[in-house]
């Protein structure tokens, strides 16, 4: 059985080809993906130790500082190390906010450059790629991607603000690369000497403290003194390979994140697969009825022929995960090509290929493959001997079924009350996972009674094709439903990839539809002024600016919006406190804004809800000017219609409460009549010497986010676009094998006068059909649980599908199974009438 198997394998090259790439495609996506993060964390690694081994113990300070600053190691404690004996050098790390200016006079970014100290000599970890570090105060460095984006290049003079957000200009002397420093690549960054940074950033101690040891004294050694000198501070000591391993961990999470968010997609693809490879064994083994039935009469056992059908799938199984290795390996490659073509500071050198990956691929490829031909090879088993002498299979009948029903029946019954106890429940990741389970559930019930709605979905999916092609289109239709069964597993591969697409436009559509009505209410103006955002929380707008808009002809109004932060007595929780100055009267859901004065406010509805607060009720703030303060809610608004702080009180008490602080956003309404590029033009004007100061208008905001929306709909459509191609490869497989099932009954048709061109139009028209009957349950299947999902992410949406793209998905699956029958058409076609009425 053994050799007759490997004979029936040589003998059928090109039988199981589209069934091995099927599992390739599969496998190679898993493998790239490995290849890729694999190769990413090797690099950061790399660089991660070669910095750190510069250092041969680094302290840095453990706890927080208190608010959300973090903590800070002293300039006493840098004393302290510095005294310990084997200490050859120790030097303190700055590192706080240094706003860059652009050439455009703005602050660069959404948030303030980092300022940082670059450190000379031994301790330097500083890779600086073009000039020089900063040698004098006056010299600065900044980041290659930020110098990329601005236009900046070494001996240009630029402008950086202190911590009073008072501009100092610099030379700018080289450039350094960041590094596997997240917080550095996103803020961009600024090196100075260790003067200036401490200056500039107005920092009064250090974010870490690196020591190199004397000759003779270990890391160890070194590690234990420090610590001793520091005794009673809250710091933690590491050797520079403690120090190596603990960020290479840190950097690790996000690769891991990544490797799990391409996993998911990866796997989805090895579902497809796996139903392709099921579907073709499965033709195979009704195909080779009277060659079994033959192998059972000259004395193969039932296992024997069990055992043949599984060593034909380890064999296809254990060449594909090659193939697909081989694969991963360059798509890995690939895509970092394709991330450095993008700009992307990546690590440089050769993919990484893991014995995991390797161990892994190979794994799962042949568990999968043999894995879906289980059953088909139970099914061999049964082939009886006396089946050798019928002259022609028989077509598969199918019943239905009370173990189907009964299955379909729970499975349907537990997703549909799994989803709508998901809608039922408070928006949040619970109700989605409930909604998630119940979408799994219901596909189970779907794919158990595929064979059962076949033949309507067949006739609806085939109506208007049988009307377009005449006898071939009725035809097509026919063979679409003749085996059940195998239609079923067909378009379920496809139905997988287009309910997946649809349900991913589906919430994107409802999201954006969502986002822009709640950005018009909470946007009712044409402008937005805000101040960069700091970290610290103390960003804000100099009074003065709203005073100039003021002045302006081209505007009407102009609202400014102060926040501070306050600790409540009732939860012990912090608050977001302010008051508002202008035109402005906010909507509330409860109580009036009527007796708005000192000692009321008005809440949120969230804070409303935590506090347990209703109008009537007081709650007691501690402000660093009044002290304990106890206000009264007047009236509750939704925070997500009204743009004012959590807790708002009037402008004087909040001046009392907090001091004159200044504004934390101006709101700005334009003139009617006025264009919009002369308001737009007039607000710049008066924002231009005010660097921190950003202008918005509704029109950006919207059009940032919906560029976000887009990406995100792209990457997903594209990973995604895997599992379809293997579905449809899996649609021309099954072409390809029911035509040379059916190589008598073409050979008839053509003798009874049906042409060529008719026969191959046959073909193309029973793949369209099968493609739609896939999509029209994948759309279906897609709206509804992406309607579910989006009512578990947030309260109020507005429920949105996109026709246009659902109608795109149902036309190209279409149009793909027509493509995917050119090839079975041509063959069948081609085929000799005389021979193919002689074949058995």
């Amino acid at each position: 059985m053994f050799r007759t198997t490997l004979a029936g394998l040589r003998a059928h090259k090109l039988r199981l080809l589209l069934t091995s790439l099927a599992i390739t495609l599969g496998v190679g996506f898993i493998a790239g993906t490995f290849v890729l993060t694999d190769t990413l964390q090797a690099g950061f690694s790399q660089r991660i130790a070669a910095s750190a081994d510069k250092v041969d113990v680094a302290v840095l300070p453990s706890g927080s500082g208190g608010g959300e600053r973090p903590a800070r190691l002293l300039a006493s404690d840098l004393d302290k190390v510095r005294g310990v004996t084997g200490v050859a050098e120790a030097q303190g790390l700055v590192q706080g906010e240094a706003a860059l200016i652009g050439k455009d006079g703005k602050a660069v970014g959404d948030v303030p450059t980092t300022g940082v100290s670059v450190v000379t000599g031994r301790l330097n970890r500083t890779a600086i790629t073009s000039g020089s570090a900063p040698a004098t105060a006056d010299q600065v460095v900044i980041d290659e991607n930020t110098a990329k984006t601005r236009g900046f290049t070494p001996g240009d003079t630029v402008s950086v603000l202190d911590g009073q957000g008072k501009p100092h200009t610099f030379r700018l002397v080289g450039l350094f690369d960041v590094g596997v420093d997240q917080q550095l690549a996103y803020t961009g960054a600024v090196g100075f000497t260790a003067a200036t940074a401490q200056a500039m950033t107005a920092e009064k101690g250090f974010t870490e403290i690196d020591v190199a040891a004397a000759d003779g004294v270990t890391p160890g050694g070194l590690k234990a003194a420090v610590s001793s000198a520091l005794a009673g501070t809250k710091f933690k000591a590491w050797t520079g390979d403690e120090l190596a391993r603990e960020l290479a961990r840190s950097s690790g999470a996000d690769t891991e994140f990544l490797t799990l968010g391409l996993l998911m997609f990866g796997l989805v693809a090895m579902l497809v697969a796996a139903l392709v490879i099921y579907n073709t064994f499965n033709i195979l083994v009704a195909q080779r009825t009277r060659e079994m039935a033959l192998l059972r009469c000259i004395g193969a056992t039932r296992r024997q022929v069990f055992g043949s059908i599984l060593l034909e799938s380890v064999v296809v199984g254990l060449i594909s995960s090659a193939l697909g290795l081989l694969t991963g390996l360059g798509l890995g490659a690939g895509a970092l090509a394709v991330l450095r073509a993008a700009g992307q500071d990546l690590p440089s050198g050769g993919v990484s290929l893991a014995p995991r990956t390797i161990a892994l691929a190979l794994a799962i490829g042949l568990v999968v493959t043999v894995g879906a031909a289980l059953l088909p090879a139970r099914t061999a088993t049964k082939v009886a001997p006396i089946a050798a002498l019928r002259a022609q299979t028989d077509d598969h009948t199918f019943r239905t079924g009370v173990v189907r029903i009964t299955f379909a029946a729970l499975f349907l019954l537990g997703g549909v009350g799994a989803t709508v106890a998901a809608v039922t429940m408070p928006p949040g990741p619970v109700a989605l996972y409930v909604v998630m389970g119940g979408g799994v559930l219901t596909f189970c019930a779907v794919l158990i009674l595929g064979p059962v709605i076949v033949r309507p979905l067949s006739a609806f999916a085939g109506w208007a094709p049988a009307k377009l092609f005449g006898v071939p289109g009725g035809l097509a239709m026919d063979n679409s439903r003749r085996n059940p069964k195998r239609s079923a597993t067909t378009t379920v591969a496809l139905t997988i990839g287009v309910t997946l697409m649809t349900l991913i436009s589906v919430i994107t559509a409802t999201t954006r539809a969502t986002y822009t009505a709640r950005l018009d209410e909470q946007f009712p103006v044409d402008y937005l002024v805000s101040a960069q955002a700091s970290g610290s929380g103390e960003a804000a707008l100099p009074r003065a600016l709203a005073a100039d808009l003021r002045t302006r002809p081209e505007l009407a109004s102009v609202v400014q919006i102060r926040e501070a932060d306050a600790k409540t007595g009732q939860a012990g929780r912090t608050l977001q406190v302010g008051t508002f100055s202008g035109p402005y009267t906010p909507a509330l859901q409860k109580g009036s804004t009527r007796g708005f004065t000192a000692g009321s406010a008005l809440v949120s509805g969230q804070v409303a809800k935590d506090l347990g607060v209703a109008p009537g009720d007081s709650i007691a703030l501690a402000t660093p000017e009044a002290g304990t303060v106890n206000v009264k809610v007047l009236g509750v608004f939704d925070s997500s219609t009204v743009s004012l702080p959590d807790v708002t009180v009037p402008e004087g008490a909040f001046e009392k409460y907090f001091g004159p602080l200044g504004d934390r956003r101006i709101l700005v309404n334009a003139k009617d009549g006025v264009a919009s590029d002369v308001s737009r033009k007039a607000v710049e004007a008066v924002a231009q010497p005010y660097p921190t100061a950003k202008v918005l208008s509704s029109t950006e905001v919207r059009s940032q986010f919906d560029e976000a929306l887009d990406m995100m709909l792209m990457i997903i459509a594209g990973l995604l676009g895997l599992a379809v191609l293997i579905s449809l490869l899996g649609i021309a497989n099954t072409l390809s094998l029911s035509v040379h099932e059916r190589t008598r009954e073409s050979a008839l048709l053509r003798a009874l006068g049906l042409t060529r061109p008719q026969l191959r139009r046959m073909l193309s028209v029973e793949a369209l059909i099968l493609g739609l009957m896939g999509a029209i349950v994948g759309v279906a299947l897609g709206v509804t649980f992406g309607w579910a999902a989006t009512r578990t992410l947030v309260e109020g949406i507005l429920f949105r599908v996109p026709v246009s793209q659902v109608l795109l998905f149902v036309l190209l699956s279409g149009l793909a199974g027509v493509l995917a029958a050119v090839l079975p058409g041509r063959r069948a076609a081609r085929a000799s009438i005389v021979g193919s009425l002689a074949s058995d």
